[in-house]
């Protein structure tokens, strides 16, 4: 496979050795695969899948020109369903590993280093859409006010990315209408003691916290909205269903304006997430700092807010280095962008459920390429990694040169507290949103032709 030794050639790094043929074929001879001889082995459909994703999900029939070998799109339909789930998830997670423990340890090609000492993680939540047939909608489903046959089935989608690298860990693919806390347990074995997880309210939950407080991870959570939060102190906690609008915490210390230590009790009522068994098993109270501040930033919709904590030292850990940290948190959403827009995660071909796994984790699979693409630049160029274009960085993927030096990539000026309106100044053409199926409406056109 020329075309993705020369990909790889520009990267130089970790990738050589975890996209050698002797390492997948190991990888899927232990996720159970066994095949004969043939144009299209695991190991060879792992290529081909990658470069048809990293040509923006291309037709099958461009295939064999990218590739240089000779194949059917049936061959090759076949062959990736005998492609191994398992091989695919083990290959993304041993792709996240090697440059996220080099960027956690000595400090990464783009300068990153750990925060106060830690190593930070990101989670967060999104959805692609795919094919509407009825084995996907049987899986997934698709988003409520949408008549059958006028929508499309519609993933659920919970990441874990690493925040120093900007590489994704894992990727766990749901149904339309789970919820993020449901499987995020599943990521903590990722995480290690010492370890930060960043995420927003979604995931802010007693439960949750108290999880990964027994494991030893830090979180910093943005409160959910309903949750009672009063900085006066010494005040009295309010009593299990007697006592309405004010907060269950118990007041501990004061840690500064509008910064504070509190007991967070565990909640009366069993978690949906969790069976009473591993409720009971949760402590009966969690130490839990919480801390508000403003947003004086023009153009930001939120002005306040709100964060819990279990970094508890206001000295090693200020308020403001928290309000930064939280603020990183928004990488997710980028990241996001880049998987589903620049690289067309957000819309899937696949039209069987493990098909569209393992598209998903092969999306996967080329965002991590194209990070370690940003990560060299970013350590040949001397600038921080976020700041080489992702765009640039895929384009040099698709087309690499044959020259020894890797071209430099485009670096993005700095552009602190850029703000845009959210608004489309192109008119998309004015066809109506389909509210019924497209048998009725053929039905409805052909009556109104014979009618005329």
């Amino acid at each position: 496979m020329v075309s993705i030794r020369r990909v790889l050639a520009q990267i130089k790094d970790d990738w050589t050795t975890l996209l050698a043929e002797e390492h997948l074929t190991r990888i899927c001879r232990d996720a159970g695969a066994r095949w004969r001889e043939r144009t299209l082995s695991p190991v060879v459909t792992i290529y081909v899948f990658l470069l048809q994703v990293l040509h923006g999900n291309t037709a099958m029939t461009n295939l064999p020109r990218l590739s240089g070998k000779r194949f059917t799109p049936a061959a090759y339909c076949q062959a990736r369903q005998r492609l191994p789930l398992a091989a695919l998830r083990r290959l993304l997670y041993e792709t996240g590993l090697p440059l996220q423990a080099r960027d956690h340890d000595a400090g990464s090609a783009s300068g990153v280093s750990r925060w106060h000492g830690h190593r930070v993680w990101l989670t967060d939540g999104s959805s692609c859409s795919m094919p509407d047939t009825p084995v996907l909608q049987k899986r997934f489903g698709q988003p409520s006010g949408q008549q059958k046959g006028c929508g499309f089935p519609v993933a659920h989608l919970l990441v874990l990315f690493d925040a120093a690298s900007g590489r994704l860990l894992d990727v766990l693919v749901s149904s339309w209408r789970i919820h993020d806390l449901t499987r995020v347990a599943e990521l903590h074995p990722h995480l290690q003691s010492g370890d930060i997880l960043v995420a927003d309210r979604g995931f802010c939950s007693y439960a949750h916290l108290a999880l990964l407080w027994q494991q030893g991870v830090f979180v910093v959570f943005r409160l959910h909205q309903k949750q009672l939060v009063d900085f006066r102190p010494h005040r009295s906690a309010a009593q299990p269903g007697r006592e309405q609008g004010r907060p269950r915490s118990t007041w501990l210390a004061r840690c500064g304006h509008q910064d504070q230590l509190v007991l967070w009790p565990r909640p009366q009522n069993v978690s949906r997430t969790m069976t009473p068994a591993q409720h009971a098993a949760l402590p009966e109270y969690v130490v839990v700092r919480e801390l508000r501040y403003r947003v004086t930033t023009p153009g930001f919709r939120t002005r306040q807010v709100t964060l819990a904590t279990t970094l508890l030292d206001p000295q090693r850990y200020p308020a403001a280095d928290l309000a930064e940290l939280y603020r990183q948190r928004w990488q997710v959403e980028t990241n996001l962008r880049h998987l589903k827009q620049t690289l067309g995660l957000a819309v899937l071909k696949s039209e069987t459920v493990a098909g569209v796994e393992k598209e998903i984790l092969v999306f996967a699979l080329l965002y991590n390429l194209v990070q370690s693409a940003m990560a060299a630049a970013a350590a040949r160029q001397g600038v921080a990694r976020e700041r080489i274009s992702f765009v640039d960085a895929l384009r040099h993927l698709r087309w690499p040169l044959a020259a020894t030096a890797p071209p430099e990539l485009w670096v993005n000026p700095l552009r602190p507290d850029r703000y845009e309106p959210r608004v489309r100044k192109r008119r998309p053409l004015e066809y109506p949103l389909m509210k019924q199926p497209r048998a009725a409406l053929r039905k409805a056109l052909r009556k109104n032709n014979d009618a005329a």
